[in-house]
């Protein structure tokens, strides 16, 4: 038989019961206090007692010893739901809360009924492991069991209102709620910060608004907790009058002083971009880490001030901080928006002296920097060295390339992502429309149409796919398959839609179609952008439909917009090509603002109407500004003093590029030799021809060509032909010409022999057309047809 216990000694049960009937003080006893105590109650038979378990479970759970708590709680044969609850909350109090839910399994087993006690600890735990089924059944059973009526009943519901919330159930946290017959606090802190943790920031914001309210007729007032997700809502709504409201209430409160609250309020001000706010609350914070410095510098990077956020991660490197990939790409992010190269290329190089680019997250960023300066060699060698590429790598790429006019880079990595992915080839929206936007530019209608049946795969039909897609497809001429994209998209067409359509039939010299297109669009109570007058002022130019291009003019001047640059000079563009060129010069004069452009367009409507005095008198006044002329510039003097025959003048003009340091093109040569040949100068053009340090191509040829039919003179047109129908075999002017100059000297058997080589080449002489416009409305018809083809509106 093993030996009996000793029986306990008086004082030992004194000693015990005072400890049982004791309070549960703020502090429990010292540990080996407790462990005598335990050890008494073994020996005494008394630790089976449900009341004495729970003392001891509830003294070691106060003292961090979780374990031992669980110990005396295995003593007891038949735990009762006071001794579950205390088991319960030791666990939770150790942030155990797997165990936590593992014992309300076990009590839910053996019968022990929950109170209200049980389920705040139960709710809580399943909230921070989001195990929703949990909950929903915790909420099933304080519905049976009465636990949402009567007292402590408010616990309850917050407890369940802050669990649906953390489970992402922010309906049903709502929901709850509004059905509580009181509310306290806590019920309101868990409603307002469930509403903003899960993105219904507004709604959160709303919860507050009406607590404060309600504070005034004696309800529950906001505490710390409440008003830093009130903070946070403000910030991530940019809601900076509501956050000034809430910081003055927090300080009317007396509530500003709080950690919490400082370190909301500050998070609130740098993202709203207020630096100055956010720099005073700066030095309060409680413990400054990475998080918060990020923030600050984040909050000056996007007011781009550069200069200052270097200053502040100097700073932050001196207190001993080291950055991390975050803070990193928030600064180089930074510095791509505001385009600061230098400064941009000597932060790179700290990051790789410091050895901080092996992030993905950083090189994406450093991609994306690159991009944004147009600098895509640098942007790809970092893409080509980088270790990891992810998707976001190469469509940062893409997209570099496509922004920078690289459309044929742009279509090549996008080959080469597809090729190296196969199967597991992921395109994000950005990359797929700037795939699509390079594809149109260079008329790749294949792998554009490629690109769209990877858009129908992916079921990617957001807007600015469709709006890429029929910009393509109508640039290619596919004017089907753009107008039935177009009129699927009917639902969710936007003012870009309409313009992707507009602008390709005006590329493509559908002007009328354009014209027709923007009407309906008007009558569909789209408002047009400046891109759509831009286009269809455009429009109105090459068909010199001057009364529509009054009318366009009359709604720019109605909605304001006659202080838009580019719409101006296509104003000055329209009025030049309709000849009326003192209401063009009117509105350039006007302008308060002009770039090269404009300054271009008003000297080529002069040359183009024989006004070269104008356009001389106009350059030079350019020249003596802050405009630096261009090589479109030049192009339109020369060819102003070409229409005008000042052969002196254009000569100077032409020499004058290299102070520019411009180099000619193939059309300056050409105005030259133009200019020449129609003065005359028939030697000295083809001297230059001869000498050009690029290969003259059948423009060029073909403007000598003309020179010498002008000038009769037979034998140079000869040799210049031969050079023209090399460089363009197909061109029907060449043979024009010479036929004209064949039956100028009456050689009627080298007229059918040219005939005869027009057919062997395919060439057919190209149809005349003329427009009228008839009461606003332009009619088209050509040296073939008897009908008017009338404008798209009137079919």
């Amino acid at each position: 038989m093993p030996p009996s216990r000793p029986p306990p000694t008086p004082n030992a049960l004194g000693f015990l019961y005072r400890f049982l009937a004791s309070p549960s003080p703020a502090s429990p006893p010292p540990l080996p206090a407790l462990l005598r105590l335990h050890a008494v109650a073994v020996t005494s038979g008394l630790s089976s007692r449900p009341d004495f378990a729970a003392k001891l479970v509830s003294a070691y759970s106060s003292s961090g010893r979780p374990g031992l708590a669980a110990l005396a709680f295995s003593a007891s044969p038949c735990p009762d739901t006071f001794l579950w609850n205390s088991l319960l909350r030791s666990h939770h109090c150790a942030s155990d809360f797997a165990s936590a839910l593992s014992a309300h399994r076990r009590m839910r087993a053996s019968g022990a009924r929950p109170s209200r006690f049980t389920t705040p600890l139960v709710a809580s735990a399943a909230a921070e492991l989001a195990v929703l089924p949990v909950g929903s059944s915790v909420h099933a059973y304080s519905v049976k069991f009465g636990l949402l009526y009567g007292d402590g009943s408010v616990a309850v519901s917050s407890s369940l209102v802050y669990m649906y919330a953390r489970c992402g159930r922010v309906g049903d946290a709502v929901k709850l709620f509004d059905e509580m017959a009181e509310r306290d606090v806590v019920a309101w802190t868990a409603v307002v910060s469930g509403c903003v943790r899960n993105g219904e920031c507004g709604k959160g914001m709303g919860y507050l608004v009406q607590m404060v309210r309600l504070a005034g007729d004696g309800g529950a007032r906001p505490n710390a907790r409440t008003m830093e997700s009130g903070l946070e809502a403000c910030g991530v709504l940019g809601e900076l009058s509501a956050g000034r409201c809430l910081h003055g209430y927090t300080v009317k409160e007396r509530i500003g002083d709080s950690a919490l609250v400082v370190s909301a309020l500050f998070s609130m001000y740098s993202k709203c971009d207020m630096i100055d706010d956010a720099s005073i609350l700066f030095p309060e914070l409680p413990e400054k880490d990475v998080v918060t410095w990020t923030s600050l510098i984040g909050a000056y990077c996007r007011r781009g001030l550069d200069g200052e956020a270097m200053e502040l991660f100097q700073e932050m490197e001196v207190s001993g901080l080291q950055p991390d990939e975050v803070l990193v790409s928030c600064v180089l992010s930074g510095l791509g928006n505001s385009g600061n190269v230098r400064t941009g290329k000597a932060f790179h190089a700290v990051i790789m002296r410091r050895n901080l680019g092996d992030s993905v997250l950083v090189a994406n960023a450093l991609i994306s920097m690159y991009g944004k300066f147009e600098l895509m060699d640098i942007a790809g060698t970092v893409f080509g060295m980088s270790h990891q590429q992810d998707a976001e790598s190469w469509s940062l790429m893409v997209v570099g390339y496509c922004k920078a006019g690289l459309d044929v880079k742009c279509l090549d990595l996008y080959r080469e992502m597809q090729c190296t992915y196969h199967d597991e080839f992921v395109c994000d929206i950005n990359s797929l429309v700037s795939t699509i936007s390079s594809c149109s530019r260079l008329g790749k209608l294949q792998l554009g149409q490629s690109a769209h049946c990877y858009s129908i795969k992916r079921l990617l039909d957001e807007s600015s796919v469709a709006n890429a897609l029929i910009g393509m497809y109508g640039r290619c001429g596919k004017f089907d398959i753009a107008c039935k994209i177009f009129s699927v998209a009917k639902l969710r067409r936007d003012v870009v839609t309409w313009n992707a359509l507009i602008s390709s039939y005006s590329h493509l010299g559908h002007s009328n179609d354009a014209l027709s297109l923007y009407d309906q669009m008007l009558r569909e109570d789209v408002k047009p952008n400046s891109a759509t007058l831009i286009t269809v002022i455009s429009a109105c130019a090459n068909l010199s439909a001057l009364e529509r291009g009054e009318q366009i003019h009359s709604y720019v001047k109605n909605m304001g917009l006659g202080s838009d640059v580019s719409i101006s000079t296509s104003l000055v563009d329209m009025y030049t090509k309709c000849g009326k060129l003192s209401i063009a010069r009117g509105i350039f004069d006007s302008m308060l603002q002009r770039d090269v452009v404009t300054w271009n367009v008003m000297i080529s409507g002069y040359g183009m109407h024989g006004e070269a005095k104008q356009a001389l008198e106009l350059f030079n006044e350019m020249e003596g500004g802050r405009i630096r002329p261009n090589s479109v510039t030049f192009l339109a003097i020369v060819s102003a003093c070409c229409h005008a025959g000042l052969v002196d003048e254009g000569r100077k003009l032409f020499t004058r590029m290299g102070g520019y340091r411009l180099e000619p093109n193939l059309k300056h040569y050409a105005c030259m030799v133009d200019l020449l040949g129609k003065s005359g100068h028939l030697q000295e053009a083809e001297d230059m021809i001869l000498a050009m340090p690029i290969e003259p191509d059948g423009g060029v040829w073909g403007t000598l060509l003309s020179a010498c039919k002008m000038q009769d003179n037979f034998e140079m047109g000869l040799r210049v032909a031969k050079k023209a129908f090399a460089s363009d075999p197909g061109n029907d002017g060449y043979y024009i010409l010479m036929s004209n100059t064949y039956g100028s000297a009456e050689k009627w058997g080298e007229i059918e022999k040219l005939r005869d080589k027009m057919k062997n080449h395919g060439v057919e002489k190209g149809v005349g057309w003329s427009t009228v416009d008839v009461w606003g409305r332009i009619n088209n018809y050509t040296d073939k047809s008897e009908n008017l083809d009338q404008n798209a509106a009137d079919r």
